[in-house]
Formats: C-alpha cells, structure tokens, sequence
C-alpha cells in the first residue's frame, strides 16, 4: 500500500488505516474476540500501519486498548498506534462527562500504555475538547509526554480552526481527526483549510457514514439495542428515506466501475488530497479486504463530478443527538 505523510513532523503511514472502535463499543454486540486479533492481523499483512483506538472505546476494561496490543504485538515496531484521552466515566463504564486536565491526560497515558503492551504511543488525542480546560494546557501536557519519549506525536479530535491555531502555537499538532465522508462533508469550509495551512495531517472516522456507504444499511429501528446507528438521524424517518436514494445512486455508479460503494466512497476521500488518511473500521476479514481495495480504485474527474453531484452537501440529517454534537470553535 501506498505511503502519505501527515504533518510537518514527518509521521508517515499507509494510506488507509483501520479504526478498531467497534470491535468493543457503539456498534451492538459482537464478542468474538479471535474474530477480531484475526482482522487486526490481516490488516497489517495488507499493508496497514495505523491502528487506532481509544480509553472511550475501552467500556471501563481496558477492552479495545487491550484487544489492539495482543494482535499487534508480534509486529509492534512496524506499525503506528494512535489513541485518545479525554473523558469521564461512571461506574458502567459510559462517559459522563470531559477531563483534559494534566493529571488525567497523564493518568490515561499510563493507563494505555499498560494497556497496549507498548512503551511508547505513535499518536497522542484529546478526543474532544474540555471547556474547563483551555487547550494551551493540553498541548503542553502533551508536549511534556513527548519530550519524555512516551508519545511521539500530539493530534486533536473534532476540533475547529482557532483551536488548532491555539494548540499548535504551543506544540506542532501532527494529525487533526474528525468525521469525513461523502455523508459529512461539514470540514470542507473552514476546518480543512486551516489544517492544510498549518501543514497538519487529516484522519477522517467515520469514512463510510458509519456503515450507511455499504451494502448493509437498514432503519434505524432495526439496529439491536446499545448500537450506535439507532439514535443516528441520518438513519430516520424522511431522513433515512433520502440518504437511502442517494446511495441507490452510489451503488449504480460503483457497479458501472466495477467496485462497490464503499470502495468508491474511500477513493473519494483518498482524491480529496494527500495529506488525508480515512480509518475505515470493521469486525469482518472480508469487509476489511473489500475495504483496503479501494486503495487501487482510480476516479476519473467525470466520476469525481457525478459523485458530488449525488451528495453535494453531504446526508440529511445531523451526525450526533444535540447534547453529543461537537461544537467547533
């Protein structure tokens, strides 16, 4: 697989990586964990480099952080691990709220380092910002973990261009992760360009619209209890009737080529620049496959035209309930 560099700092990595969240959380219930190791694995024979997780996806067990370094360890040293702080828990493990100060950015580091079997973390996030904590802070926790040597580089999740600015001013952030897709395309206007202008690196989550940019797509309601898709509003009502139609369209065109839609949809992102690294996740050897393929799908311009002719502003509907949609400053 092909290489891209994201950031100034020089982190390099395949141009696809795999995004292991709903081996553990948000996605219902699936607990084959050989499953799991299997696909992790079979990622790295494909070429994949970063695998990314987070103390969220961990469920108060240190679950994903786990499951991740079992499957990694045989080739430890050939890969990137990124993972993410941020949040509070209660007693079931659910967060309740956001804790970015120093001593819990620092508590988490431990945390997933043991958890991870690793002595050092390739990519260090806050998952999302804490409004009691100025993002100044942050950066410069993080920047004390590098110079200690166990992070190499400082990314930030869901956050806007001034924030950016803020960080980076303190320590060069290397990697920006934030949902993009042709479901979600809100990072276009204002977001992207900033991180280009910074020379900050671009990790799309949520490459297929969380599963809607497959062939597996059904209603809201009839995704099992406990899966995120249920209180998805792209996938309700009227909302899901017209998001449906347009990836009707996707498919024709992904079958005229040749591919699937969700291949299509990744080699779009992939066209969108060099600098972008989408993380498609999976729980399936054979998604994953089909998944890594679109590595090798070339887009036309016509293609590129009509695509943005399907889905020119993205899904109807918003990506979070209201009290979980990130606020971007």
């Amino acid at each position: 697989m092909k290489q891209r560099t994201l950031g100034r700092q020089g982190l390099t990595v395949a141009e696809l990586g795999l995004g292991t969240m709903g081996m553990t959380a948000f996605y219902g219930t699936d607990d084959d964990r050989d499953e799991h190791v299997a696909v992790i694995r079979r990622a790295h024979e494909l070429g994949v480099t970063m695998f990314d997780t987070a103390e969220l996806y961990n469920q108060g067990t240190g679950a994903n952080e786990t499951l991740l370094g079992e499957a990694v360890a045989p080739f430890r040293d050939e890969i990137q691990i990124a993972t993410k702080f941020g949040f509070t828990f209660d007693q079931e493990g659910s967060s309740d709220g956001h804790d970015s100060s120093p001593a819990n950015i620092r508590r988490v580091t431990e945390n997933s380092l043991r958890y991870l079997g690793t002595d050092v973390i390739d990519v260090l996030y806050q998952h999302r910002q804490d409004p009691a904590v100025p993002v100044e802070e942050v950066a410069g926790t993080v920047k004390e973990l590098i110079e200690e040597g166990k992070v190499r580089y400082f990314g930030l999740s869901e956050v806007g261009p001034e924030t950016l600015r803020r960080a980076d001013a303190v320590h060069p952030v290397s990697v920006l992760q934030t949902e993009y897709s042709l479901f979600e395309r809100g990072v276009e206007s204002d977001v992207l360009p900033v991180a280009r202008e910074l020379g900050i690196g671009f990790v799309p989550y949520s490459p297929l619209g969380r599963g809607f940019l497959t062939s597996a797509v059904k209603p809201a309601e009839e995704y099992e209890e406990g899966d995120f898709r249920r209180y998805d509003a792209r996938w309700q009502g009227d909302s899901y009737t017209a998001n449906k139609r347009a990836v009707d369209q996707l498919h024709e065109l992904a079958s005229a080529k040749g591919v699937t839609a969700a291949q299509l949809a990744l080699a779009w992102l992939l066209a969108q620049g060099h600098d972008i690294v989408p993380i498609p996740g999976t729980r399936s050897r054979a998604r994953l496959e089909e998944n890594l393929a679109a590595a090798d799908v070339d887009l036309t311009q016509a293609d590129l035209e009509r695509i943005d002719s399907i889905l020119p502003h993205g899904a109807v509907g918003d990506r979070y309930t209201p009290e979980h949609l990130p606020t971007w400053v």
